[in-house]
């Protein structure tokens, strides 16, 4: 037995739109975005989750979208700062990883942050100190200051804290792994 499904054309009152629809299918591309993320975040925490049973650690993932980006923390275990290592050189690596996971799984490059133990939030704040206290040095003996080495995400929350000082400015100089900032009066 078949079934015959007959499907009607809308009325011409359906087919008017009013501004309020207008504005609604604009926010399908914000959503949009969003939903490639959280889906970053996902397939993100599904790797983390299989190398932490692969390592035998402990550690709750929690997954996260901050300033256009999937934002993924590790907490909880007493292992974790192994993933940590050394200046965080081993979450540095294992976030690479992670990204080119999201790649393969997504065929688009991802930009993806990824903590561990509260590793970076903690050095986000040391960093920020750091490029305040540097600026308001800078400012008041008017000599450049050159600080050590840093991973781009250590570069880019010392220049951010700098901005925040009128006064004076800071600039990326040398070449990986030995790129550092300086700071200068303007």
């Amino acid at each position: 037995m078949s079934e015959t499904v007959q499907e009607s054309s809308p009325s011409p009152a359906e087919l008017q739109t009013d501004s309020t629809e207008n504005n609604e299918t604009a926010k399908p591309e914000v959503s949009n975005t969003e939903a490639l993320l959280v889906q970053e975040g996902d397939i993100a925490g599904d790797y983390l989750e299989r190398l932490l049973d692969l390592l035998d650690y402990d550690g709750d993932i929690d997954l996260d979208v901050e300033a256009g980006r999937a934002v993924v923390s590790i907490d909880g275990g007493d292992d974790l700062e192994k993933l940590v290592g050394v200046r965080g050189q081993v979450l540095e690596a294992l976030q690479e990883l992670t990204r080119l996971a999201v790649q393969q799984e997504t065929g688009v490059r991802s930009r993806l942050m990824l903590d561990v133990a509260g590793w970076r939030a903690g050095r986000r704040q040391e960093l920020t100190e750091l490029g305040r206290s540097t600026a308001e040095t800078v400012l008041e003996t008017g000599k450049e200051t050159r600080l050590r080495p840093m991973t781009p995400f250590e570069r880019k929350i010392i220049h951010d804290a700098v901005a925040a000082v009128d006064g004076v400015h800071s600039e990326s100089e040398g070449e990986e792994p030995n790129r550092k900032v300086v700071v200068f009066k303007s």
